[in-house]
């Protein structure tokens, strides 16, 4: 497994990620964000591939304005569960964070997707519901890294 910064190359892999977790962790209207920002600034944002297939992606970055780090745009490909590559993500985070000095990282989550970033100590701040979008209400949590 190997953790590489994201290039417009890999696009089509990352749309294909995010169909595959739609409507399961994302909702339908969200695919046009994703791909704006897929062609947009990306910057921090890296997909993970195993051997040479992109099985993941995921966005972190510090914040200018609050000096607080930012998890954005996280996904991992059903045909990859339980092999430990979201955990592996969650431990890049960290590291990068820590390098960076960030001790706290913001993620704006579902309630769908909450429970695996509760399982690394992140907090719930607040719940919006049908904050994506009709069904899929948006958690923003903190998390203390």
């Amino acid at each position: 497994m190997e953790i590489v910064e994201y290039t417009r190359l890999q696009a089509v892999a990352c749309l294909k990620l995010f169909d595959l977790n739609c409507p399961g962790f994302f909702a339908p209207n969200e695919r046009s964000d994703y791909e704006t920002f897929l062609n947009g600034s990306h910057n921090g944002y890296r997909v993970v591939r195993l051997d040479h297939a992109v099985v993941a992606a995921f966005g972190f970055r510090v914040q200018k304005k609050t000096g607080r780090g930012l998890i954005s745009w996280i996904m991992v490909s059903p045909e990859v569960k339980d092999q430990g590559i979201g955990s592996e993500i969650m431990t890049w985070v960290r590291e990068e964070a820590r390098q960076q000095n960030v001790s706290i990282v913001d993620i704006a989550a579902s309630h769908l997707s909450a429970p695996f970033f509760s399982k690394f100590g992140a907090m719930e701040i607040e719940t919006i519901p049908n904050g994506w979008g009709p069904g899929m209400h948006r958690v923003n949590m903190e998390w203390l890294v």
